[in-house]
């Protein structure tokens, strides 16, 4: 007998919110499975603390302790984290995955268009807010303050329910938008897109030419200079002596907000399986990973180039899992955020969220917005660009605005 499909995820719910709840994953495995659940932790704003993944090749076994909050939604979890493990029949006990069998197509795309009277500070993020909670995902936008102050947003969005083509869902979506804004929402529009007006809304050359080496260097610096270092004491550390069949990866580095999604995304976009590995986080934010890995063909990394490969691509991403800068445009600043893409083309979650979340509490006014992909050196980054108005030239001001909004992305305290 196979199991059950409720029983691939449970979770246990401690009965205080100081205390951690358990997600136990135990279904057919493939390689990234990992980052596929991480990543929708990270979406449902989620702590990892803890992690144990084991796996025999075809079927594993995955338990997080996580840190939750009073407004999660346990069942609605479930459901995702479920509808991302691969199946198995349980009639025949054969697994299988739904990829092998079955491309799965593009999401329609919509265009939300939202009209405000007037601006204010943490409009956005009310808006970008009741859209994540609506499980609307924002994949482009482009917001824009009129000379009478009318606020005009453009949101290109996706469904995770695919329901947004209906009448009731649509109606929802309005509802829930006028109960926050209120009088300030002059009109609400949901539209299908056709796939030219989607691509074409990617803009992936709107970043100033100077800007791009320095902000997407795959290059670790030589010497960190202050505030451009997110992380400091990353140790990566390879061994192939205390295993006969996998390579051992141990890490040593500061915890911050999607640490092990961002561990996992790496070895995921490099086709490696994580045959047993363990993570914890201690006290002072300080995290210990072990992880036994293999290659897609079973075999252990021994090739030296293809360790100092993955080796320095692991540091990078936990000494740099975003890049922040802000930018002087004349009498303006540009907040620029920028996030690596995984090869499967999902972009890292909650980082327009939380950049709007740390200008609100900033009582910073956005003038206008965007997001576009920009690929560089064969890589694709998704690029948030942030026009925060007129009269901010750089300033102690606009160092704390970089320094909260950082803050804000890694999960530390200000």
């Amino acid at each position: 007998m196979g199991i059950p499909s409720e029983d691939v995820v449970l979770i246990s719910q401690s009965d205080t919110q100081e205390d951690l709840h358990i997600i136990t994953v135990n279904c057919p495995d493939k390689i990234g499975l990992g980052c596929d659940l991480c990543r929708i932790i990270l979406l449902f704003q989620l702590s990892i603390v803890k992690g144990d993944v084991s796996t025999d090749g075809k079927w594993c076994y995955l338990v997080f302790w996580v840190v939750g909050k009073s407004t999660t939604r346990w069942s609605l979890l479930k459901n995702r984290l479920v509808e991302a493990c691969p199946t198995c029949s349980s009639a025949t006990e054969i697994y299988y995955y739904k990829a092998e069998f079955q491309q799965p197509k593009p999401p329609e795309v919509f265009l939300l268009k939202l009209l405000c009277c007037n601006d204010r500070s943490g409009l956005l993020h009310d808006v970008t807010k009741v859209l994540c909670e609506l499980e609307l995902v924002i994949k482009r936008v482009k917001i824009s303050t009129t000379p009478d102050g009318s606020v005009m947003d453009l949101f290109f969005i996706t469904d995770t329910r695919e329901l947004l083509h209906t009448k009731s869902r649509q109606e929802d979506a309005y509802s829930h938008l006028k109960a926050v804004l209120g009088e300030v929402m002059i009109s609400c529009d949901i539209e299908l897109v056709v796939m030219e007006m989607a691509a074409s809304s990617q803009g992936n050359t709107f970043l100033p030419p100077g800007l791009a080496e320095e902000m997407f260097s795959l290059e670790m610096p030589k010497e960190p200079t202050s505030g451009h270092s997110d992380q400091k004491n990353v140790s990566v550390i390879v061994d192939n002596y205390l295993s006969p069949a996998h390579t051992l990866i141990q890490i040593q580095c500061e915890d911050h907000k999607g640490l092990l999604y961002d561990i996992m995304r790496t070895l995921k976009d490099y086709n490696i399986q994580i045959s047993y590995g363990r993570f914890s986080s201690k006290q002072g934010r300080k995290c210990e990973v072990d992880m036994f890995i293999v290659q897609a063909d079973g075999k252990k990394v021994v090739d030296p180039n293809k360790q100092t490969s993955l080796c320095s691509r692991l540091r990078m991403e936990l000494t740099h899992p975003l890049r922040v800068a802000m930018v002087s445009q004349g009498p303006d600043t540009e907040l620029l955020v920028a996030n690596p893409v995984e090869l499967s083309g999902k972009g890292r979650p909650l980082v327009f969220y939380d950049i709007t979340l740390a200008l609100k509490k900033l009582d910073t006014c956005i003038f206008s917005a965007k997001i576009g992909r920009h690929v560089i050196r064969d890589r694709e980054w998704e690029v948030y660009k942030i026009r925060l108005g007129e009269g901010n030239g750089f300033s102690q001001s606009n160092k704390k605005i970089e320094g909260e909004v950082r803050n804000m992305l890694m999960g530390w305290e200000s």
